[in-house]
């Protein structure tokens, strides 16, 4: 499985292509329609066929690049649910579960609201990859001031669905640089009643 990473928008969202031989999925795609240009560059000369978007959660910056890409590429698109019917999605979940298009990787969408009611996690178990949009970040969490976000959901999605995978899990989220379950089990300084010291202890 080969991931790349486009750091987009003036948020400097991260989106993800995720691709296994001539097939591929689209997280988070936040391209501005100038960026979109690098996106289908790099798709024809891996050469790549996206075969569904996956979103984490339905903020702008997660979402610009999505109108294009379904007229140009006529794919699926899989969102928790459409809160603002601005795009084209498929709600498939009000809870944790599967989908076509996560299946296909492996993934299980892990549904963490708390940046947002229709915040997902996707997680590959067999590969240790955990996707998490705006819920958990290297060093930090998403914020809850933002209209339908809670902060009190956001710390049980963390600390009951996410904290508690396997350590070497890596994390790959919607802004800055990937991180583990590890390391922020052990140092994200906003689960810190719950950090480790033990583990800490032994990684220095």
């Amino acid at each position: 499985m080969k991931i790349k990473r486009f750091v987009c928008n003036a948020f400097q969202e991260n989106a993800y292509v995720v691709s296994e031989g001539a097939d591929c999925i689209i997280i988070d795609p936040g391209f501005t329609s100038s960026e979109l240009s690098g996106l289908y560059e790099y798709l024809a000369e891996e050469n790549l066929s996206p075969s569904a978007i996956l979103l984490t959660h339905s903020h702008p910056d997660h979402t610009c690049g999505l109108q294009a890409l379904v007229e140009r590429f006529g794919i699926s698109v899989q969102s928790l649910q459409a809160e603002t019917g601005a795009f084209p999605a498929e709600p498939f979940f009000g809870e944790d579960g599967n989908d076509a298009g996560a299946a296909l990787y492996g993934f299980k969408v892990i549904a963490t609201p708390g940046h947002t009611p229709d915040s997902v996690c996707y997680y590959n178990e067999a590969e240790h990859i955990l996707f998490t949009g705006d819920t958990l970040f290297a060093g930090s969490i998403g914020r809850t001031d933002l209209p339908g976000g809670d902060y009190d959901s956001e710390i049980r999605s963390i600390m009951e669905k996410l904290i508690f995978l396997p350590g070497e899990t890596d994390i790959y989220p919607g802004h800055g640089p990937a991180s583990t379950i590890a390391r922020e089990r052990m140092e994200n300084p906003f689960l810190e009643p719950f950090n480790e010291r033990e583990e800490i202890e032994e990684l220095n």
